[in-house]
């Protein structure tokens, strides 16, 4: 049987990473080297870019152009966050004819595998022939059928180093400090803080997830334990923490929602803010401050897990062979062999099983009075995360007169 032969289009979708661009890179670098692919096109901004006509030839860009991109955070072609209507795939299906789109490659998380699933579907109703894949990304690390996801490590690194950085300055100037970190039902993000932790002593003292139910009176009491023992308390929380019905804890406080109707969490102090004034005001502790680290943590240069790094070129250079090859669709998916040796393998999943729904945080990573991570967690997320600095403390040598 012959091999399709017509051109490639690649997009990117979701929150940018300092990775994303090395999975666009390796599929552009690959790409080139199949002769059954003709031209390599970028679609700006998602498939809005293909819905309104917005592509650019990649063939035409340098290797050593698209070396210092793959190195470069954020995402290249421009991003998105949109699910097309059943209209907008009709659209899209007459722009991909017109520009003979033969194969089709999507970076994202979950909703750009859902994306990717739609236009696969319709397009096998149509009878419209070419190859559709999910290349995956995702700070949140929830994607199904992965240990982890390309971005992951990067942003966890870059909490991992800003908690030893906030950690000391906790130690220098004492009080409470809480930490607002990205993750709407995963925690994973906000888990990797423990890292920071070197000596007993160490802060976090205390890590908060979506995945269990936040209760005030628990949280006042822990805080209470933590700064009579140490005399500080630096805490890492989940922005998606919620009550015991499940209602985020940040939307009592604020209506303001996302363009998928969700409560705006990310890029809003309200948070932090709010557990500060809890604590000030009922635990009568003077100095108790909050930051959100926000968006910082996507697409922050140099602060970066080189493990993440090469994985997420894997997948970009693995989805173009795939494509090429006898598979039709399917999302490229990281699994880790179990062994005390870190190693992965890669192995192409259904659209359908990454497509929508997302994973958060087992059990067993978490402690039994949900405000700390296990071992398991540590052993699973240092080798993802890489080496963090070393730090350096006095003896203290006391004095005698």
């Amino acid at each position: 049987m012959a091999k399709l032969k017509g051109n490639m289009l690649i997009a990117q979708s979701g929150g940018p990473t300092v990775v994303i661009n090395q999975s666009l890179v390796s599929a552009i670098i690959e790409g080139k080297k199949h002769k059954e692919i003709t031209n390599i096109y970028g679609s700006l901004f998602g498939i809005k870019g293909i819905l309104d006509g917005n592509l650019v030839d990649l063939k035409k860009e340098k290797i050593s152009d698209l070396k210092k991109v793959a190195q470069t955070p954020g995402a290249a072609l421009g991003s998105v966050r949109k699910k097309p209507q059943d209209e907008e795939c009709e659209m899209i299906f007459k722009n991909m004819q017109k520009y003979n789109i033969r194969y089709f490659f999507y970076i994202g998380g979950n909703d750009s595998a859902e994306t990717a699933y739609i236009l696969n579907e319709n397009a096998k109703r149509v009878g419209y022939e070419f190859k559709c894949f999910h290349i995956p990304k995702t700070i949140d690390n929830d994607l199904k059928e992965n240990d982890h996801t390309p971005g992951y490590g990067s942003a966890a690194r870059f909490v991992a180093m800003a908690m030893i950085g906030d950690n000391l300055d906790n130690k220098s100037l004492p009080g409470v400090k809480i930490d607002i970190i990205m993750g709407r039902h995963a925690g994973f993000l906000t888990a990797a803080s423990s890292l920071a932790k070197i000596y007993e002593d160490d802060g976090p003292h205390l890590i908060y997830f979506p995945e269990k139910p936040f209760v005030i009176e628990r949280f006042l009491k822990d805080v209470d334990e933590v700064y009579k023992k140490y005399g500080r308390c630096l805490i890492a929380v989940s922005e998606g923490i919620s009550d015991e019905k499940g209602e985020p804890i940040v939307s009592k406080f604020t209506k303001e929602v996302d363009s998928y109707g969700n409560v705006q969490l990310s890029g809003t102090g309200a948070l932090g803010d709010l557990l500060a004034d809890i604590v000030k005001r009922e635990l009568k502790i003077s100095r108790v401050r909050a930051d959100t680290f926000g968006y910082l943590q996507r697409s922050f240069p140099e602060i970066y897990s080189e493990v993440d790094a090469k994985e997420a070129y894997k997948v970009g250079e693995l989805a173009v062979k795939y494509a090429t090859g006898k598979y039709e669709s399917g999302s490229v998916a990281i699994k880790r062999e179990r062994g005390k040796k870190y190693n992965v393998y890669y192995e192409l999943v259904p659209l359908e099983k990454v497509a929508k729904e997302t994973r958060g945080m087992p059990d067993e990573f978490i402690n039994e009075n949900a405000n700390w991570v296990t071992e398991k967690f540590i052993e699973y997320a240092k080798p993802l995360v890489g080496k963090l600095p070393e730090i350096g403390v006095l003896k203290k040598y006391k004095v005698s007169l």
